[in-house]
């Protein structure tokens, strides 16, 4: 396997598209910040000594119904455990109602070259089912062997077939406040027998991606790609802080592509009307950050800065944070009704890309209660905005649950028969959204 030279590290900008201009007397400013990472790590330059990724398999006893499960997920883990670079720390856990260091043992992270690769791989001949599921145990272990790292990159890849039966909601919960922030994790459900609301819960509190891998034949591409994806971040604990004057309030702050994801109630103070909201680890990549803040009312002809936005890394302790990149949130009152009331449009797109994954959220819902009307409605706005934002990958998810009679209109009915699979990957993916069509 190639070495490579460590990179540069990643350049950030930090840019603001909003419509400033409100109403007299108007409170509600709303702004679009977009945070671009160029110039750094990418899946083939990653600084792998900065790296560390445990990976957590389950091998409860549903695991080997169908059999292709099991050999599926041996065979996925041994192509992430391929995908390591030289340097990486790593270790292999299996999942069932206890959790159980599968390599390299002994409580340790093993430093991935040709040699520790194939005993890894060795080690996974050894993978068989049997017992319950409860996952806070598997991210418990994978904690504390992460915790033992120094490197800035902190991963986890979780993999389970079933529901968290072995184990109460609350620790569950308890256990992803304690490792949120500790280190990020992806999250897939093989087959159709998982939670949906379970896994995307579980990447979510830790900043990670989830989603389906209906057929356990695809693990093996779907591990491969999300490890290249963590051996392509260079810069780990990135907070987008904003600052606010006096008298303005901060109503929410989402991110809002490539997935929604509300990040309102992680806020940590820093300092005077300033606040902390994590967005996790970074490679050459963009995301973006919807912001609403409520400012005081104001006459015609006022203006005034509303926020502040600066994305910044953590220093050593003692040591200030380092300032990546920052922009301006501003408020500008007019009797311009031209002006006061235009929606920016990338305002516009993200707002109705949350409302997107919201409708299908409540669409599907509906449906398993059997509320049909409430069921039709819903998932016929989601084909709405969908086809309005030029959404295709989930305007043809909607298409596989609803019948599509006028899409621009929302005119939808249920279809009879709905493979689980189909239902599954819908809801899974709900949160994906596109990028604003750029003039």
């Amino acid at each position: 396997m190639a070495n490579f030279a460590k990179p540069s590290a990643p350049r950030f900008n930090v840019e603001v598209y909003q419509n400033e201009y409100l109403p007299e007397g108007g409170r509600d400013v709303h702004a679009i910040v977009t945070v671009t990472s160029t110039g750094g790590a990418t899946a083939t330059r990653t600084s792998a000594q900065g790296a560390a990724v445990v990976i957590m398999v389950d091998c409860s006893g549903s695991m080997e119904y169908p059999p292709e499960k099991m050999r599926g997920a041996r065979e996925a883990t041994a192509a992430a455990i391929d995908t390591l670079r030289d340097g990486t720390s790593f270790a292999v856990i299996a999942g069932t109602h206890v959790a159980k260091e599968v390599y390299p043992g002994q409580g340790r992270l093993a430093t991935a070259d040709a040699a520790t690769r194939a005993q890894a791989k060795e080690a996974l001949r050894g993978l068989s089912s049997g017992g319950g599921t409860a996952i806070g145990t598997w991210l418990r272990l994978a904690d504390g062997l992460l915790r033992q790292s120094t490197a800035s990159i902190r991963h986890g890849i979780l993999l389970t077939d079933g529901r968290n039966e072995h184990e109460e909601p609350e620790v569950l919960r308890a256990t992803l406040d304690a490792c949120a922030g500790r280190f990020t994790c992806d999250a897939r459900g093989v087959g159709t027998d998982w939670e949906v609301r379970e896994v995307t819960g579980i990447a979510s509190a830790l900043l990670g991606t989830a989603d389906i891998v209906a057929d356990p034949a695809h693990l093996s591409e779907d591990f491969t790609h999300m490890m290249e994806n963590v051996m392509g971040k260079e810069v780990a604990d990135v907070a987008l802080r904003l600052w606010t004057p006096v008298g303005v309030e901060i109503q929410y702050v989402k991110q809002v592509a490539p997935a929604v994801q509300d990040l309102t109630d992680r806020r940590t103070e820093a300092g005077p009307r300033a606040g902390d909201y994590p967005t996790g680890s970074w490679g050459d990549e963009s995301r973006e950050y919807h912001v609403c803040v409520r400012v005081p009312g104001a006459a015609v002809g006022q203006e005034m800065l509303a926020a502040r936005a600066t994305l910044i890394m953590p220093g050593a302790p003692g040591e200030a944070p380092t300032v990546l990149s920052q922009g301006l949130v501003r408020a500008v009152w007019t009797n311009d009704l031209a002006a006061s009331t235009a929606i920016n449009a990338q305002v516009a797109h993200y707002t109705g890309q949350a409302e997107l994954a919201q409708a299908i959220q409540q669409g599907l819902e509906a449906r398993k209660l059997g509320d049909v009307g409430g069921a039709t409605a819903k998932l016929g706005r989601a084909v709405q905005l969908a086809s309005s934002s030029g959404n295709a990958d989930t305007a043809k998810l909607l298409a596989k649950v609803v019948d599509v009679v006028d899409a621009a209109a929302g005119t939808v009915r249920l279809k009879a028969k709905v493979a689980d699979a189909d239902e599954m990957t819908l809801e899974t993916r709900s949160t994906q959204t596109v990028r604003v069509k750029k003039a």
